[in-house]
């Protein structure tokens, strides 16, 4: 029986990944695009704020802000509406201007049309669904291919919303293709949110700004170089040293020779707990989640608050403990 997926009551962060099945390396930097680009037109119209991600040829992460939304005008349903369906077919097109007219007239039937599609919105799962199915639909069809894309269902980690635990998970998912050999640092990678900051989308520097200071009204070029320091430690010499390193030497120290790594060292390792982990967060975080899951759910968690290693340098805390190797 599948676990019941550990949600927020209200605004809640969530680290997310999708894994290819049998993790194929199927996506080349053509299917990249497009999940890119699907990934922000599918966060538009669910009212879903991307605070990170990043794309590897097998699967992916996305770090986004999910927050409970009072009442959405007609309009903007609409709005959304067509960017989720910006290249509409004919029946598409005449669904819009009845739908359009439904909403215009009130009633029963409009009633209806904004309860599907706000049903849709603010919400990970839902977000997720409709994300994985566009893609899957896209790639089945260019590639003529059929059955399924993805292995199974996405894994979530509900994210602490402010400090050491939403910094440092937006870090761990920015540097993936420093992990994977692809880059040494992450602003020369295309399919990362930390590059599209520094290229300067201002999406992706509003998102910077609320993961560095937890506000949207701090300085661009502030929030990237806290961030910087977060990725690569603190000065020329640490950023050197951070950027060289590799994850075998990192493990090495960790395991062989009970070492302690700097946080952006350590986070060039594979850390499961970022991704398994189920919450992340300071011990109060993680508790209340724990204790709110028990009366929802009216089981018996087998679970208590784990621990980060030591190694981590850190004070997070995690839901689960991860079987097997915690680092990789």
């Amino acid at each position: 029986m599948r676990t019941k997926r550990i949600t927020a009551q209200g605004t809640g962060i969530y680290h997310c990944m999708s894994r290819t099945v049998n993790g194929q390396a199927l996506f080349k930097l053509r299917e990249m695009e497009v999940l890119r680009k699907m990934i922000h037109q599918v966060a538009d119209f669910s009212g879903v704020e991307v605070l990170t991600y990043c794309l590897m040829n097998n699967h992916f992460h996305v770090l986004v802000r999910v927050s409970p939304e009072a009442k959405v005008s007609d309009s903007e349903l609409m709005r959304r509406y067509r960017v989720l369906y910006a290249k509409p077919s004919l029946y598409q097109t005449a669904s819009v201007s009845v739908m359009e007219r439904e909403l215009r007239d009130g009633g029963a039937e409009a009633d209806l049309i904004r309860q599907k599609l706000l049903a849709r919105m603010n919400d990970i799962s839902a977000f997720m669904k409709t994300l994985k199915q566009r893609f899957s639909t896209w790639f089945n069809k260019t590639h003529e291919r059929f059955g399924p894309l993805w292995a199974d269902r996405f894994k979530s980690v509900l994210v602490e919303g402010k400090g050491n635990a939403l910094q440092t998970m937006a870090a761990y998912i920015d540097l993936n293709p420093v992990r994977a050999g692809l880059v040494k640092d992450p602003k020369d990678y295309r399919f990362c949110g930390y590059a599209e900051a520094v290229s300067g989308q201002k999406k992706a520097q509003r998102a910077l700004k609320f993961l560095t200071f937890g506000a949207y009204e701090a300085s661009s070029n502030e929030a990237l170089a806290s961030y910087r320091e977060l990725l690569f430690g603190k000065g020329s010499a640490a950023v050197e040293h951070a950027a060289n390193i590799n994850r075998e030497a990192a493990v090495r120290v960790l395991k062989k020779e009970q070492g302690v790594l700097p946080s952006a060292v350590l986070l060039r390792c594979r850390i499961r707990y970022f991704t398994e982990g189920a919450v992340l967060g300071s011990r109060e975080f993680v508790q209340s989640h724990v204790e709110h899951w028990k009366r929802s759910t009216g089981r018996k968690h087998r679970y208590k608050p784990q621990d980060i290693p030591a190694e981590a340098e850190s004070d997070l805390v995690a839901m689960k403990r991860v079987r097997g190797a915690a680092f990789t």
